[in-house]
């Protein structure tokens, strides 16, 4: 008998602590719902009517998913993804990779240098991007004030042969040092004593990089792949930034084009196709991942 009391005691305490824990939750819950899940189901609705952003919305079934698959401009804004994702999947996790390790080897004055390399992250992007406008400006820039051959004169973003690398070097003059900072972290959880055995055996940094320092941080840098892939996909501020997606649509992103058909076309309901689309890529990746780490495949 005293024992079935305690049950009933213990469930109701139980049942109490989670009406507690619901009751704290229920906040951030309407918060969600109201500004992602609401947003969300909207966007769905919209992604399938005409609807310009003001007014009346019409459906039009998947009209716009059909333009979408004919439209040159959409094609041309995902290709400049591409390429803005095989830049940023390889220099800036390159220098942060090479950074951390080479960092991580420091002993003093290793947080001046973390706080140093992070700072170009926190920097606004409109105060980043208006900086390296005048820095590589043809007339007035550091290439044509100190008279350095091959950047005289040149044009970093008004010439399309230029103007897609050169807006990503200005992104990942500002994004690298974080990369850096979370690759220099994760360095650090791994076994000191590690190095210690390699250097006994012969070993260089060479070594001791690929076959500690890598395996040691997998899971981080494959987060950080699956994070990088995203915002690739996703990149708009520096690119409106700076050129717009000019010149001639040289830097045109599908954010960009986005944008632009939701505040100068006034096709909100085509805009919200692309992104839905933009949506399933996101979707596609992270499912990628999450495949990849219950098959066990060390991620």
């Amino acid at each position: 008998m005293a024992v079935a009391v305690r049950r009933r005691g213990t469930s109701a305490h139980l049942r109490a602590r989670r009406r507690l824990g619901w009751l704290f939750l229920a906040p951030l819950l309407v918060v969600n719902v109201l500004v992602i899940i609401g947003p969300s189901i909207a966007a769905l609705y919209y992604s399938f009517t005409d609807w310009s952003g003001i007014g009346e919305a019409n459906w039009i079934g998947l009209d716009n998913y059909t333009r979408l698959l004919e439209d040159p401009a959409f094609r041309s804004g995902l290709l400049h993804n591409l390429q803005w994702t095989a830049i940023f999947l390889t220099v800036p996790m390159a220098m942060a990779l090479a950074g951390a390790f080479l960092l991580s080897r420091v002993t003093r004055f290793r947080l001046l240098f973390r706080v140093a390399f992070f700072v170009p992250y926190v920097i606004a992007s409109v105060v980043s991007a208006s900086i390296w406008e005048n820095l590589l400006d043809p007339q007035a820039g550091i290439g044509s004030a100190l008279g350095i051959p091959g950047l005289e004169g040149t044009s970093f973003f008004g010439d399309p042969s230029l103007a897609l690398p050169a807006v990503a070097f200005v992104d990942i003059w500002h994004f690298w040092g974080f990369l850096l900072v979370l690759f220099l972290a994760s360095m650090q959880s791994i076994d000191r004593e590690l190095y210690e055995a390699a250097r006994v055996d012969g070993a260089g940094l060479w070594r001791e990089f690929r076959d500690i320092t890598l395996p040691g941080i997998r899971p981080t840098l494959v987060f950080a792949v699956v994070l990088v892939t995203i915002w690739s996909f996703l990149t708009f501020d520096y690119v409106y930034i700076i050129t717009e997606g000019g010149p001639a649509g040289a830097t045109e992103t599908a954010a960009t084009l986005l944008y632009k058909n939701v505040f100068e076309y006034n096709e909100a309901g085509y805009a919200a196709a692309m992104g839905l689309t933009l949506s399933v890529v996101a979707f596609v990746v992270m499912a990628f991942y999450g495949i990849a780490r219950k098959l066990g495949w060390r991620v």
